[in-house]
């Protein structure tokens, strides 16, 4: 018959027990940590970005027509703005009158030339008449070569009164108002292209040694609510941090300096296809987490 076991034999088998599966899902949760979950870096410091296409006039004039709208969307090569084209048409056509007088000008300089080469050969006039009409000549065609310049600096200058959306996008910050009086360089309006926006993740500088251009990134988008998850890849890394870049950079050589952790701006773009199937807005929140693994 088996004996009855001693309760401080029951004791130290519980106790080795125990400390056993202690022991068993340490090494697992460090086994885990080590190879799966140390390879991801994560922040929820991170936002939907884009290079937004800003539209100015690249001629004075007062607007004539506006046609769009903030939050409207358009398609490239729509009419954003029309400006009055009285000033520059009349340009052209004073550009015009003074073509054809150029034109006239070389041509009668061409024929004087030509005849006066003919009696230079017979010895019918001197050498210093044959030189200055070559002048003519030569004055006529750098007068002509600028009329022709003008005109077609007018004809440009005719096609830029309709002011056309560059790139697909949102309209956004529209301040430009009909019968405003612009200038060459004025802000008119911004147009963001949904198509190309892309992610600033801003990590702290100590999780970002093994981060490297190409590598596989996972997002989820606020506004989503996780229901979305985007895929995209690193692109690169900002050349410095944000501090660094400020109107008024830190000054830390001071004797009450206390260090603070940096973030860098880490850039990455983001799967077209899932882009257009759930859209984003520049300046949303994102949740990123990034693959270190890769390359």
């Amino acid at each position: 018959m088996f004996g009855i076991e001693s309760p401080a034999h029951k004791r130290k088998r519980l106790f080795a027990v125990f400390f056993t599966a202690i022991l068993v899902v340490a090494i697992a949760s460090y086994s885990y940590w080590s190879l799966v979950l140390s390879r991801y870096v994560t922040t929820d410091n991170a936002y939907v970005s884009a290079e937004v296409a800003q539209i100015t006039p690249s001629i004075d004039g007062t607007i004539k027509e506006v046609k769009v709208t903030d939050t409207q969307s358009v398609k490239k090569g729509d009419v954003l703005v029309v400006i009055d084209d009285i000033d520059t048409r009349l340009d052209r056509e004073r550009a015009l009158g003074e073509y054809a007088k150029a034109e006239t000008d070389l041509n009668r300089a061409k024929i004087d030339l030509d005849r006066r080469k003919a009696l230079s050969a017979s010895g019918s006039i001197a050498a210093e008449e044959l030189t200055n009409a070559e002048n003519t000549q030569r004055v006529a065609k750098a007068v002509y070569d600028i009329a022709k310049a003008n005109v077609e600096k007018a004809d440009v200058d005719l096609s830029r009164a309709i002011i056309c959306a560059p790139v697909d996008g949102v309209v956004i910050k529209r301040e430009v108002q009909l019968g405003q009086k612009v200038r060459a360089g004025t802000p008119l309006m911004s147009i963001v292209p949904m198509d190309q926006v892309y992610v600033n993740a801003n990590f702290k500088e100590n999780q970002l040694r093994h981060v490297r251009p190409g590598q596989a990134v996972e997002l989820e988008a606020d506004i989503y609510d996780g229901d979305a998850p985007f895929h995209g890849r690193v692109v690169g890394l900002s050349g410095g941090t944000g501090a660094a870049f400020s109107l008024i950079p830190a000054q830390n050589a001071t004797g009450n300096w206390i260090k603070v952790v940096q973030r860098l701006p880490v850039r990455i773009a983001l799967d077209p296809k899932e882009l257009e199937a759930h859209p984003l807005q520049a300046g949303l929140s994102m949740n990123v987490k990034i693959d270190t693994r890769g390359h």
